[in-house]
């Protein structure tokens, strides 16, 4: 796998920068805006359902901005 990635990676060296912007952006912004630095839970199952909140989280949050509150709450409550 990781080979097909680093393949990848030599054929398009242009795609890991806008990886970065895209992706990590997102992590940022989780660990600044919720102080998620570290997980507060054990265990496999645990920890990804406490990263599914934050992302989830994060989520309705940027709907919120790109939509507007008014668009949102309609769409929620139909």
């Amino acid at each position: 796998m990781l080979d097909a990635m680093e393949r990848r990676l030599q054929a398009m060296p242009e795609a890991m920068p806008v990886r970065r912007c895209t992706v990590e952006h997102v992590f940022g912004t989780i660990k600044g805006w919720m102080g998620a630095t570290h997980f507060r839970t054990r265990g496999l199952k645990n920890v990804s359902t406490e990263a599914s909140l934050a992302i989830l989280a994060y989520n309705i949050k940027r709907v919120v901005a790109v939509a507007g509150v008014a668009s949102t709450l309609k769409a929620i409550t139909g």
